[in-house]
């Protein structure tokens, strides 16, 4: 049975009911988000097809498998994800621009780790396992579950 993007973020919605897990939460799942693709962004593979020279991304192809993932669930939430995730592509451009590429891997390095030791803290906070450890497509479910709290407050339909 496929679920219904509403089942997926109530079932999400449950290993998630203290303050101060959500609050971690808040924080810790946008800059896991950020980083990865920070960390995805660092490599690039070149291919030479029919003479054309094509460079894949890591970091766009994740975008891409997510908005597929997201689409088959919500429109709305779709579009707001594929708008964060071109936020942080931009952002991550930018900081290529201004920092070296071993600075910026550092950075995303350590952030992701500190936002995952932050995730389990809130977890055992909340004494429930995060979600993801019962089915990883809750990986992209957390990103759309804080997205559909900002969803609630200003009127958008899921």
């Amino acid at each position: 049975m496929n679920k219904t993007i509403n089942q997926w973020l109530d079932e999400y919605g449950e290993s998630h009911q203290n303050k101060t897990n959500k609050l971690i939460h808040w924080f810790c799942v946008p800059i896991i988000t950020f980083t990865l693709l920070g960390i995805l962004s660092s490599f690039t593979f070149q291919f030479i097809i029919n003479e054309g020279s094509y460079v894949i991304n890591p970091a766009g192809v994740l975008v891409i498998i997510a908005v597929l993932f997201y689409i088959r669930l919500s429109y709305s939430i779709s579009i707001g994800m594929l708008l964060f995730s071109g936020i942080c592509l931009s952002l991550i451009q930018n900081l290529k621009n201004n920092y070296t590429s071993e600075q910026l891997f550092t950075y995303y390095i350590i952030a992701f780790i500190i936002a995952w030791i932050g995730q389990f803290i809130g977890h055992k906070i909340e004494g429930k396992k995060p979600s993801f450890l019962k089915d990883i497509q809750f990986l992209l479910i957390g990103p759309a579950w804080l997205l559909s709290f900002i969803y609630k407050k200003v009127n958008i339909s899921l």
